[in-house]
């Protein structure tokens, strides 16, 4: 192997040492919450620091009345009746938010959407987005305890909860809504239900994923005798899945990469040369 290629090698296994890092300190999954207006999320701050503990990620979408919402930058827009162009040429459709995120997660919603989203009508963001999420089997958690009432029009009404006909109405549409897939928690534990959701899965595929590794390391490589020219420490990283691996064989020509080396060294791995005996 000529020099410019060793080094060309190395620097290749250092740079991908420092995107896989990089990609395992990046959550796996992401929920989106959503929100009735800019400041609604504030009172929600828990919820981001056990979101961050479980390995789930975020993102919030703040409704700006019923047609529009932000996600990010994007201005999001049903496409309503009579409505053709967007404002944001470059946002997503209502309809396509879910598709980037392993669920929506709503703190709050109001009986007009959950009467919308219990008939399948669609109109406004957010029964649009619980529309798509559902028919596409993405998990939707909403809060159970919610007042049923935008927060605009508590304010504007003066009253905090719904009379008992318009509640039982409310309570109806829920068990109806759960019957097609959305869950119902109390809002201070929806950030716990996700990383329940979410978390555990990630957990079980890495463990599945990590034995799967094991296993095709195991039959690739159970001679313990590396035949290549280079040791990277991605190949270290793969055998010392094997716990019968404590001794790498390799040629006279055979080169140890540095990052491999310390590996091995770390590991107690010993190291012979074929013509050595």
């Amino acid at each position: 192997m000529e020099m410019k290629e060793l080094v060309e090698s190395i620097v290749r296994e250092i740079v991908g040492s420092l995107q896989q890092a990089e990609a395992e300190r990046r959550p796996k999954t992401k929920v989106l919450y959503v929100f009735g207006d800019g400041t609604a999320h504030e009172a929600y701050s828990d919820h981001w620091i056990t979101l961050h503990n479980g390995g789930v990620g975020h993102d919030l979408m703040f409704l700006d009345g019923e047609t529009s919402a932000w996600l990010g930058k994007h201005r999001i827009e049903s496409g309503g009746p009579g409505k053709v162009i967007a404002v944001d040429e470059f946002a997503p459709a209502p309809l396509e938010v879910p598709l980037e995120y392993a669920g929506i997660v709503i703190p709050e919603i109001d009986l007009d959407n959950m009467g919308r989203a219990t008939l399948g009508i669609r109109g406004t963001v957010l029964s649009d987005v619980i529309f798509s999420a559902l028919v596409t089997g993405k998990p939707v958690l909403i809060g159970a305890d919610g007042p049923g009432l935008k927060r605009a029009d508590r304010r504007t009404l003066k009253t905090l909860t719904l009379p008992k006909p318009y509640q039982n109405l409310f309570d109806y549409y829920k068990q109806e809504l759960t019957m097609y897939g959305a869950q119902f928690g109390l809002r201070a534990e929806l950030a716990e239900i996700a990383v329940g959701l979410w978390g555990r899965r990630d957990a079980s595929a890495a463990a599945e994923e990590g034995n799967a590794t094991a296993k095709a390391a195991r039959t690739a490589g159970a001679a313990d005798r590396f035949e290549g020219r280079l040791v990277s420490a991605d190949w270290v990283k793969q055998r010392l899945k094997d716990p019968a691996f404590t001794r790498l064989t390799i040629g006279p020509g055979t080169l140890v990469s540095p990052l491999a080396k310390d590996l091995l060294k770390e590991k107690r791995i010993a190291v012979h040369y074929a013509d050595e005996g």
